[in-house]
């Protein structure tokens, strides 16, 4: 669509993102804690953020979840929910020793990555861990393999790396990253590692790759781009990098519709919209009614991908709720 053919009455429209909102890994973590607040009662206790979504962490507070930094917070036999970034070894280990009953919501595909850290490190390989510094994904991926793993975070930390055997070194990835930038850090290593081998298949995730591939189909016709999310998550936070990088002239984070102001609007003509992985889509819709008062009512919706995909809730989990069940019925 050019922007000759859009709405005649206001000449203002919204290219909407999709696929967009929760991932399959999310909506198994969010449903992970539903469900046993519905099975053992309130409180439940989850370490960090299930989620990195300031919406989601609310509406699960409501309902009696309580969040905390470590599971010395817990009170010893309560029990404790691992968020959607993984954990590390010792956290388990922490948990059984205050006798926590614990339900891992790590996502599966988070847990690939930790398999294949434990199985390179296993084969005595050096592994380059490209991910942020300080990011709960990375903690946990580096706690399987600590003398094995180190960080590189972002290409510029790719000269800085030193291996023990440049024939025998891998590269693993944090899987919510920027596509692009990921690549960019891969060429800088084999520049100086040309041995260097790749993970058996793509660490950043399916849904990451899919929302950065329709921001940047939109972006260059975009005057501005708007990602609904939290801004400690980070594949919103790269969702405005992509758009930026992808020709948007103007990019923004945002939580809640009330965020936005009306100077990012006041010369745009076309609005993209698109919103991070842990984001619930009445949030997204919440922002087309802002946008729609402010004459941006003309909304097309721009599809790249088909996600179809679903995981199904921990283990720990479904047993007790088979039990319950089956209780309810004797």
């Amino acid at each position: 669509m050019t922007e000759a053919q859009a709405t005649p009455q206001t000449g203002k429209r919204v290219l909407l993102a999709k696929p967009r909102g929760y991932c399959a890994g999310v909506d198994r973590a969010v449903q992970t804690v539903e469900e046993a607040l519905t099975l053992y009662g309130a409180p439940i206790y989850v370490r960090k953020q299930i989620v990195h979504n300031k919406h989601v962490v609310r509406t699960l507070e409501a309902k009696g979840a309580i969040f905390v930094e470590e599971n010395d917070e817990v009170p010893e036999g309560a029990t404790v929910i691992f968020s959607a970034h993984g954990v590390a070894p010792e956290v388990h280990e922490q948990a059984r020793a205050r006798s926590l009953r614990a339900i891992d919501a790590t996502c599966p595909l988070v847990t690939k990555v930790h398999h294949e850290a434990k199985r390179f490190a296993a084969e005595d390989y050096d592994i380059l861990l490209i991910g942020h510094e300080g990011h709960e994904e990375v903690i946990g991926t580096t706690g399987e393999a600590p003398a094995h793993i180190q960080l590189v975070d972002g290409p510029e930390d790719a000269d800085r790396v030193t291996v023990r055997d440049p024939d025998k070194v891998v590269w693993l990835s944090q899987t919510t990253l920027s596509v692009d930038e990921t690549l960019e850090t891969v060429a800088r290593l084999k520049k100086r590692l040309p041995m260097l081998q790749s993970p058996p298949s793509d660490d950043i995730c399916y849904a990451t790759s899919n929302r950065q591939q329709v921001v940047k189909e939109i972006a260059p016709e975009c005057d501005v781009v708007i990602v609904v999310g939290s801004r400690n998550s980070s594949n919103s936070v790269r969702l405005v990098e992509v758009a930026l990088d992808a020709g948007a002239r103007a990019g923004h984070l945002v939580d809640f519709a009330s965020e936005i102001d009306d100077a990012w609007l006041a010369e745009a003509r076309t609005v993209g919209l698109t919103s991070g992985a842990s984001v619930p889509d009445e949030l997204v819709q919440e922002v087309l009614a802002h946008l729609a008062v402010r004459g941006f009512a003309d909304v097309e919706e721009i599809v790249t991908a088909d996600e179809r995909l679903t995981f199904s809730l921990p283990q720990e989990l479904k047993r007790d709720m088979r039990a319950a069940a089956a209780g309810a019925r004797s």
